[in-house]
């Protein structure tokens, strides 16, 4: 027997139960791991509350975690029980003690980067790599805006632009949450609470503006990112945390400047274990070199039975970088 998290009806964290289950032995193609540490990440939340519809309920949750691999299925090559590794792409259930993962989308995690580590910066590393290298390939010395600079996502964002040597103009709810991003690599922040975030772009780039701008709030920012953008600029939805973008004004964009509009997923870049090693290999070696330092506040790390306590925290919007699910 094994523990793991299911919900039978969408909702509110308190729909998130903690059970016992039977693992299943790994089929073809496939390896079980044991998971070591569970990222937490808020694309799971739309799972949760439906907005993103499981496939079938009950359901497990969870795409993203570090372990040990304990079996193999048929004709599995890459790997061997005993090996360290990491995954990001999952079907859903990786908020457990165990979980089958088809081995094309299981990484190997050196051993220089921990299971902590590996779970806390899979997922929004390789999402970071998608946009910053491959939606828009950013250059040394260019401009840009992200939005949830002190999130988990923008944390290494933060970082990696700096890596880059480009400048990330990144918005936040705080002061708090402004230094977070500083300390990271942000060239410069923008506190939505207090400052227009269009007319801060615009003053920071002397009235230029930006040539894209990364956006995973959703709804509440929908406009101010727009307004951020300069002529046949590139508008990066790859998030809905305040809210879905709905009723994408295609005239609105013609009137701002022939501006693009994308809604990339990282399903849409990694697709086999060629792209998922050209990516890791990246991000892998940005960890190992210091150039990305991935760190949990120990507040963020929970019991994978407090499921429902972490999640309430993320949504509210009080979590600054990853949090992480630990199994008992």
């Amino acid at each position: 027997m094994a523990k793991r998290i299911q919900f039978s009806a969408t909702g509110g964290p308190e729909v998130l139960q903690y059970v016992d289950f039977t693992p299943l032995d790994p089929a073809a193609g496939e390896v079980q791991i044991e998971n070591r540490a569970i990222g937490i990440n808020y694309i799971d939340t739309y799972v949760r509350s439906g907005l993103y519809a499981p496939p079938s309920l009950p359901s497990g949750l969870g795409t993203e975690a570090a372990g040990v691999v304990t079996k193999v299925g048929a004709g599995v090559s890459a790997l061997k029980p005993g090996d360290r590794v990491v995954y990001a792409q999952a079907a859903l259930g990786a908020y457990s003690d165990v979980h089958n993962v088809p081995e094309e989308k299981v990484a190997q995690l050196p051993d220089n980067i921990s299971f902590e580590q590996g779970a806390a910066s899979f997922l929004k590393g390789l999402t970071v790599h998608y946009l910053l290298r491959q939606t828009y390939n950013l250059q040394p010395g260019e401009t840009f805006l992200l939005h949830a600079a002190a999130g988990g996502v923008g944390l290494i964002a933060c970082q990696w632009a700096k890596a880059l040597g480009a400048r990330l103009i990144g918005s936040v709810g705080s002061a708090e949450k402004a230094a977070l991003a500083q300390q990271a690599g942000a060239w410069a922040t923008i506190n939505y609470q207090q400052e227009d975030i269009a007319e801060r772009v615009a003053a920071l780039t002397n009235g230029e503006k930006v040539g894209v701008v990364y956006d995973s709030v959703g709804k509440s920012t929908w406009q101010a990112s727009l307004n951020s953008l300069k002529r046949r600029g590139l508008m990066v939805s790859f998030g809905n945390a305040s809210g879905p973008v709905t009723g994408v004004d295609l005239a609105l964009l013609n009137q701002k400047g022939s501006l693009y509009v994308t809604r990339p997923s990282l399903n849409g870049y990694i697709t086999n274990r060629a792209e998922l090693e050209y990516a890791s290999n990246e991000l892998f070696a940005l960890i190992g070199s210091g150039a990305i330092k991935v760190e949990v506040n120990d507040e963020q790390k929970f019991a994978l039975g407090d499921a429902q306590r972490a999640h309430q925290l993320l949504e509210s919007r009080q979590t600054s970088g990853s949090s992480l699910l630990i199994p008992g």
